[in-house]
């Protein structure tokens, strides 16, 4: 008599497990989310990739600490946010929406590998090998060590990975690769968690570095179950919009490194290219002596950046009145404009606000405060700060500046850019150097802030 198989029904969002169907999955509260999945037991003779080696507990004192090897991905900008290269056996997962470049940038990066490390081995379950080859000459990515797959099925993806040995493995995408013990369909929970847990093996076992691409869902985040996240060493996604010319490389998790750095690159023709003086680029169409346009020294990691905001202030007939930002918090700035009235004496309740970072590039530091209250008062009254003006500073409810960190490095990148005036928390004046040239004014509050902007 044949045994039934049994049934769990799996969350696609959370990855909660239930033993019926469910209207509202109780992990994360989302309707109709719950999918049947058949559960079988694993397959006789199968490839094994476990992690058992038959090693024994070690005291962590006589544990080796030097530093592991790393190698090169050919771009700058990446090994900054890797912390210094790739390192073999780690599983890299690289997230971001459709048509950002995951694929242009892993396939660069096979090149690179390929041209100075070994073989690579770049497995594509969403496209052709041909499209592969026509992407790779607009990349000019052709490496004779630089080998290409498609296939979906991990048992052989993992065969052909034994026989290479490559120094890297890229698979894109990890939705399209499944197991065939698991009977549901690729990209669902279980297949997604399973797929990648063999990766790891993999990986771990014959030191091979792996990148994994991922999807997002229409919120941003990381399609399919968190736990890919908590496999993975390092999560890195890819931010910018698809018309924009820069995107963001950012690192939230980084078990060989600080999750603090991010990645410039620029979209060309031949692909993304590194951007290692973003100040100069986000700086070279900025308007000059127009109201409501602020310079901001702002710090992502241990790099200082200058990026232009800009603000839009007009009174309505329209109640309620619109309040939008691209690529800043709008709540942060619907908290400003209560500061600006309150503290400050603005009527500012009948006016539609909009705020928009020059370049595309996202700031969410409390260290943007001042600048952004000092561009809504700029657009508001229709004048213009003073020229080669940097701003920096948290405000806050009481109207107060405070202190903020990295201040020499904002200093001394607004000094490179040529600026002559930086307005910041009045703290902060303590043991800073500057260069005689430049003129440093420390203010307390929103309104010595603003007196001096616009003198």
């Amino acid at each position: 008599m044949m045994a039934k198989k049994k049934t769990a029904y799996v969350c696609q969002e959370c990855g909660y497990n239930a033993t019926k169907w469910l209207g509202k999955c109780p992990g994360c509260g989302e309707w109709n989310t719950l999918v049947e999945e058949r559960i079988q037991p694993e397959r006789q003779g199968g490839l094994s990739l476990g992690l058992s080696t038959g090693s024994s507990p070690i005291a962590i004192d006589e544990v080796t600490t030097e530093d592991m090897p790393r190698f090169h991905t050919g771009s700058m900008e990446l090994d900054r946010v890797l912390g210094g290269g790739v390192i073999p056996g780690s599983m890299v997962l690289v997230v971001g929406d459709p048509g950002v470049g995951k694929s242009s940038l892993t396939l660069k990066v096979c090149a690179n590998v390929a041209k100075k490390q070994g073989k690579v081995l770049y497995v594509t379950g969403e496209e052709s090998t041909r499209q592969v080859r026509m992407r790779a000459d607009r990349l000019d990515a052709i490496e004779k060590d630089l080998l290409v797959l498609s296939e979906t099925n991990l048992e052989m993806i993992a065969k052909q990975v034994l026989e290479v040995n490559p120094e890297l493995l890229v698979i894109d995408s990890i939705q399209t690769v499944f197991k065939p013990e698991i009977q549901s369909a690729p990209g669902s929970v279980s297949q997604v968690r399973e797929s990648a847990v063999e990766l790891l093996r993999i990986a771990k076992l014959n030191s091979i570095a792996v990148f994994v691409v991922g999807h997002v869902t229409k919120d941003g985040v990381l399609a399919g179950p968190r736990v890919l996240e908590h496999i993975v060493d390092t999560v890195l996604y890819f931010e910018g919009e698809r018309n924009a010319q820069f995107r963001v490389l950012r690192a939230v998790k980084n078990r060989f490194g600080s999750t603090n750095e991010i990645g410039l690159f620029e979209m060309r023709g031949e692909g993304l290219v590194d951007v290692p003086d973003a100040s100069k680029l986000f700086l070279s169409d900025s308007p000059t002596n127009v109201p409501g346009s602020v310079i901001i020294p702002t710090v992502e990691g241990t790099r200082p950046l200058l990026v232009e905001v800009q603000a839009l202030v007009s009174q309505t007939p329209y109640m309620p009145p619109r309040r939008t930002a691209d690529f800043v918090d709008v709540k942060r700035i619907q908290l400003l404009l209560a500061v600006l009235e309150k503290r400050v004496g603005m009527l500012l309740g009948n006016c539609d606000v909009y705020v928009k970072v020059a370049g595309g590039i996202k700031i969410d530091e409390p260290a943007i405060d001042l600048a952004l209250t000092i561009a809504l008062a700029s657009s508001f009254r229709n004048n213009t700060i003073m020229n080669e003006t940097v701003i920096f500073g948290e405000v806050g409810l009481a109207g107060e500046v405070r202190a903020v960190t990295q201040v020499e490095s904002r200093v001394r990148e607004a000094v490179k850019m040529g600026f002559k005036h930086i307005i910041l928390p009045k703290k902060n004046l303590t043991n800073l150097s500057t260069d005689k040239l430049v003129r440093v004014y420390g203010v307390e509050n929103v309104r010595e802030a603003l007196e001096i902007a616009f003198r």
